[in-house]
C-alpha cells in the first residue's frame, strides 16, 4: 500500500509541481518541450529503479503527446467541460500505466 501511495504522490511531484509553464503551454506544439516535460518527469521516479523510471517516462510522453494536443484544441474552443474531462482521462491513463508498471515490475497487486 506503501508503494501504491509513493507512486501516486510522485506523479504528482513529476506532473504538476516539476512542469513549468513553459513545459504545459508548448508542449503540445513542441517535441522538444514535450521531451523536457517527459524527460523532467521521468526523474523522480528513478528512486523506484531505472526501468521503471524509463519505461514511465516513455509512456508519458505517447500519452501526453495526444492529450496535450487534443486539451490545446479544447482550449481554444472554450470547451471547458471536455478540457477537464481530458485532463482527468489523462491523469487516469497516467495513474493506470504507473500501477501497471508497478504490478509487473514490483508485484505488487
Amino acid at each position: 500500500m506503501e508503494l501504491i501511495l509513493g507512486i501516486v504522490w510522485l506523479h504528482f511531484l513529476a506532473d504538476f509541481l516539476l512542469q513549468t509553464d513553459k513545459m504545459a503551454v508548448n508542449k503540445s506544439k513542441s517535441m522538444f518541450w514535450l521531451g523536457v516535460h517527459a524527460l523532467v518527469y521521468s526523474i523522480p521516479f528513478f528512486i523506484l529503479g531505472w526501468k521503471f523510471a524509463v519505461f514511465n517516462g516513455v509512456a508519458h510522453w505517447g500519452v501526453d503527446a495526444i492529450t496535450s494536443r487534443v486539451n490545446s484544441k479544447l482550449w481554444a474552443a472554450e470547451e471547458r467541460h471536455w478540457f477537464f474531462t481530458m485532463i482527468g482521462f489523462d491523469q487516469a491513463v497516467h495513474i493506470t500505466t504507473l500501477l501497471l508498471s508497478a504490478s509487473y515490475l514490483f508485484a505488487i497487486l
